[in-house]
């Protein structure tokens, strides 16, 4: 008595699966399909979709689902709170960023910068604060530092001492000369950008969904 012949089907020839013919294709391509994926959630930057952009800082609004209650789900009344002060703006972490990304596009980002490696430099240990005074006096504060900070004459001088023997304040003066130049520049140009209001208005109509 014959069997029937059982034909199977081509793996490579089914509908929505995709087989490669030579297993050696696989190879060599220099990146797996996690860095792939990895690259794809990179964030957008000014000159592409702001809205976009916007989007990539809070995740629920790339699907469109309401807010969660997660803490590191950003609210309206979070946002809006950055509008009472500078400070209530650079002590959230993504205030820190949204903020950051505006001066970025004002080619002023060294002052954020610098703000917050001195806010980290307070908390160094002792024996590694000569080691970090001098990087941070190279890359913001020296007269010929890539990433110069707007300071006095005055004030780049005493730091420039103040670091020969580094005290967790040395940076404490031309902190606050920085701070004082975001607060009263940058900080109200930006609660008049499209950036934050966007943001803002993002979060609003979200909240009503």
């Amino acid at each position: 008595m014959r069997t029937a012949a059982i034909s199977m089907p081509r793996l490579d020839k089914m509908p929505g699966m995709f087989f490669s013919a030579n297993p050696q294709e696989l190879k060599g391509t220099g990146h797996s399909l996690l860095e792939d994926k990895t690259q794809k959630r990179r964030p957008r930057t000014f000159g592409v979709d702001m809205k976009a952009y916007l989007r990539s800082m809070i995740p629920h609004l790339e699907s469109g689902m309401k807010s969660s209650k997660s803490k590191d789900t950003l609210s309206a009344d979070e946002v809006m709170q950055w509008s009472q002060s500078l400070e209530k703006l650079l002590a959230n972490q993504t205030g820190q960023d949204v903020f950051g990304n505006f001066l970025k596009s004002e080619f002023s980002e060294e002052n954020i910068e610098f703000w917050l490696a001195c806010e980290d430099y307070k908390k160094t240990e002792a024996e590694f604060l000569h080691c970090k005074a001098e990087k941070i006096y190279k890359a913001y504060v020296h007269s010929d530092a890539a990433k110069q900070i707007n300071i006095d004459f005055r004030t780049r001088e005493s730091t420039a001492k103040k670091i020969r023997a580094p005290t967790p304040t040395c940076f404490d003066e031309a902190q606050k000369v920085i701070y004082t130049l975001m607060e009263k520049d940058s900080y109200p140009r930006f609660l008049k950008s499209d950036i934050y209001l966007n943001l803002l208005n993002e979060l609003q109509a979200n909240g009503l969904k």
